[in-house]
């Protein structure tokens, strides 16, 4: 990781943390794995498939993390972790859910493409799946446990080709401001960090991404594409005690690319 997140290697130590959507190297679950890793954590990491347990095994080697199945589209995976971590009682700090899922066909042209069972399967992975994973883990969590999930700005201004994504995303938003306000009482804090285009294996599904990319480094504030590191800083945050008196938020992280207006498509 950068250099930046050196100078607080024990904010989460002795800390519990459970993450799920750890794909490869480029994946911002793994940005964020690797700082809380840094700062002391000791991990789970989940992986939903064969194939991806594969990739998922010496990644989380190198962190010396847990490995656990979780597809979040099976109830029974949900209630296995919830059942895994209450055993010995309350055992998690933190969970980072960054999964979201739509068929790639439906990341072309605009929205009217999307099918009912397109809608279901985004929605469900995407949205539900934070919500099914918060009910499962209820009596898995520590006193003043944070919930982080990961959004994008298409949850709230037009996207091209990110259409039911982006109306997923809203629904993830909103579940994140309720999951924050029924969770308070318990002292267990809930956020979503919304983060700048990333060059992620999920995000070159959507079409015309690199021009994305070309533009945002372009126009935002600080002439730059935000970064995992940017992510997993801003997590910490959120994950640790700095961020004890913040719920219910949606935290921009996009090198200020949300407080531009429109620009011409072609700024150099």
């Amino acid at each position: 990781m950068d250099t930046i997140l050196q100078p607080v290697p024990q904010l989460l130590a002795g800390k519990k943390g459970l993450i799920l959507g750890v794909a490869n190297e480029w994946s911002l679950a793994w940005g964020i794995a690797q700082a809380a890793h840094a700062a002391g954590a000791k991990l789970t990491l989940t992986y939903p498939n064969e194939a991806l347990q594969r990739r998922v095994l010496p990644m989380a080697a190198q962190l010396e993390a847990d490995v656990m199945e979780c597809d979040v589209q099976d109830d029974g995976h949900l209630a296995g972790l919830g059942t895994h971590f209450a055993k010995a009682g309350n055992q998690l700090d933190f969970v980072v859910h960054a999964v979201a899922f739509a068929n790639k066909e439906e990341l072309k042209g605009g929205i009217t493409n999307t099918t009912r069972e397109g809608f279901r399967t985004a929605l469900e992975v995407s949205c539900y799946s934070f919500i099914g994973l918060t009910k499962a883990l209820a009596g898995a969590l520590n006193p003043g446990a944070s919930l982080l999930t990961l959004t994008y700005e298409g949850s709230t201004k037009v996207v091209p080709n990110y259409n039911i994504m982006g109306v997923a995303k809203a629904a993830l938003e909103s579940a994140t401001r309720y999951l924050a306000a029924e969770l308070g009482p318990q002292g267990v804090r809930v956020n979503a960090i919304s983060a700048g285009p990333i060059n992620t294996l999920a995000a070159r599904g959507i079409g015309g991404f690199g021009g994305m990319l070309k533009h945002h480094e372009a126009t935002a504030p600080l002439r730059r594409l935000t970064t995992q590191e940017d992510v997993a800083g801003a997590a910490l945050y959120l994950l640790s005690g700095l961020g004890s008196g913040t719920t219910g938020e949606v935290l921009m992280v996009d090198t200020g690319a949300h407080i531009i207006g429109p620009t011409p498509a072609n700024v150099s």
